[in-house]
């Protein structure tokens, strides 16, 4: 099940300490910096009112996911990710939806939780992750 819960909003930069500027004039204050070689992206997570998250990505090299996104499209906005109780569970009823995931496995993500990436051509054009919440994290 889902949570309707929105867990953060991944915005793609070259630099995430040069991106932070603008997000704390607005209200946000970081967190430390954490790298998923997985992914190949630093992540440095800034926190609003009411836990509002943005997640600032720089790509680790430009042979990467997000590295691939900057040199495609320019930095913005790359993901919405989406809070999920049991992420297997929802894979499976996504796909019986015809929705598609980029891959057939799940990843670990920023946090030490459990992701996966829902294809943009089944969402609108927006590359949508799930993001595993336990029970009581949520």
């Amino acid at each position: 099940m889902g949570t309707g819960r929105i867990n953060h909003i991944g915005i793609a930069t070259n630099s995430i300490s040069d991106a932070q500027h603008l997000w704390e004039a607005l209200g946000f204050s970081g967190t430390k910096d954490e790298v998923v070689p997985e992914q190949g992206v630093k992540i440095r997570y800034l926190t609003g009112s009411q836990n509002t998250r943005i997640e600032l990505l720089e790509p680790t090299s430009e042979d990467t996911p997000v590295g691939r996104f900057i040199d495609k499209r320019g930095a913005g906005v790359q993901q919405i990710a989406v809070e999920v109780h049991d992420l297997d569970e929802k894979l499976a009823e996504l796909k019986e939806l015809g929705i598609k995931a980029i891959n057939d496995k799940t990843s670990m993500g920023a946090e030490g939780h459990r992701i996966a990436f829902l294809h943009p051509s089944s969402c609108g054009g927006v590359l949508v992750e799930l993001v595993e919440i336990r029970q009581q994290e949520s």
